[in-house]
């Protein structure tokens, strides 16, 4: 078993970026015909794009649904970015549910939320430890962020159950050539120089030219982090995401994807109903020339199935009632049309 996993040739519902929104997945199964263990009367099967965790109510909740689906033999998941930083031991906003020095910092934006009792944190690791990063079949590849023949082929044999230690290993070997050169120290004081604005949306910082360097040279060098977070490049601008200031951007790596076969991705913070509000997530604006339930890339033939449920926690920060314009959402193949936890379906462009 690898990293780059075989899908079965059933048909197959593939869900969006979660992040711990367990009623959204629980409404979503519902309206997908599958019940509690995950059977579909028409042998369905559940594929999950990874960003399982983190930002929503209970990430807990979703990481046990998820595996007792696949544990049924119904499902199947990829790793996010969010999974692969808890696996690294990457403490970031959002990840206050499982590690302990970020609950307090987390309370703010995204309380009440359910924590993870520290006697199963281990069992959490060991799932998450455990599953590929890419699926594929002739007519189907899924991955969360991003597909390039160089990192899959990079991947393709490393056995699942060391993506740690493979991750780490990359990782290391782009921390060596940065410290070599300078980058790392240069990057490290500019942190600690502009640490207090940092993470303040109304006081930014100026462009930081080492830590955009250093964390779009970190990116491009491991593969894992291609795969599951993108390809970047330095910003134009800084701009404020994720609770943070960065200068590194995620560019749309589809418009040279030049593959015949289907890419389905997450991770980007698509809109259903872009509209013109200033809560846009900043990613959204990868699809500001895109219709949003279009496929895109050179060949129309990527597309991204995050609806930006993980955005939800905003809502109940303003208190605003139901019905979200954030949403989760499953891309059923091959029938190539989208369902969505409220239950509307719409067929893809």
């Amino acid at each position: 078993m690898y990293l780059v996993k075989q899908l079965p040739d059933n048909p197959l519902d593939i869900v969006g970026d979660i992040h711990g929104e367990l009623s959204a997945l629980q409404a979503l199964l519902l309206q997908l015909g599958y019940d509690e263990r995950g059977n579909h009367p028409k042998h369905r099967k559940l594929v999950f794009i990874g960003d399982l965790v983190d930002r929503g109510p209970d990430s807990d909740g979703v990481l046990a649904l998820v595996q007792s689906l696949i544990a049924n033999g119904n499902a199947y998941s990829i790793l996010g970015n969010h999974e692969i930083n808890l696996l690294i031991d990457d403490i970031k906003d959002g990840s206050g549910w499982f590690f302990d020095e970020r609950y307090k910092a987390d309370l703010k934006n995204y309380a009440p939320f359910q924590r993870t009792a520290p006697e199963r944190r281990q069992a959490v690791r060991d799932f998450l430890g455990n599953l590929p990063i890419a699926l594929i079949r002739d007519d189907i590849r899924v991955v969360h962020a991003a597909w390039t023949t160089s990192a899959i082929e990079a991947i393709q044999d490393v056995p699942i159950g060391s993506v740690t230690q493979q991750f780490k290993l990359w990782d290391s070997i782009a921390q060596s050539k940065a410290e070599a050169s300078g980058l790392f120290q240069r990057c490290q004081a500019e942190k600690a120089r502009w640490a207090a604005q940092l993470e303040d949306e109304h006081n930014p910082p100026p462009f930081l030219y080492s830590i955009a360097e250093y964390e779009a040279t970190q990116q491009m060098i491991n593969p894992l982090k291609v795969l599951t977070s993108g390809v970047e490049q330095q910003a134009d601008t800084p701009f404020f995401a994720g609770n943070r200031w960065r200068f590194s951007d995620r560019v749309n790596w589809w418009d040279h994807y030049d593959d015949r076969v289907p890419v389905v991705i997450g991770h980007y913070w698509r809109l259903l109903k872009p509209g013109a509000s200033t809560q846009t997530p900043r990613y959204s604006q990868l699809f500001r020339n895109i219709p949003p339930t279009a496929w895109h890339g050179r060949h129309r033939n990527v597309f991204c199935v995050d609806y930006s449920v993980g955005a939800r926690w905003r809502d109940r920060k303003a208190r605003r009632s139901p019905p979200s314009r954030f949403r989760l959402a499953a891309l059923q193949w091959p029938e190539n049309r989208l369902v969505f936890d409220t239950g509307e379906i719409i067929a893809t462009e």
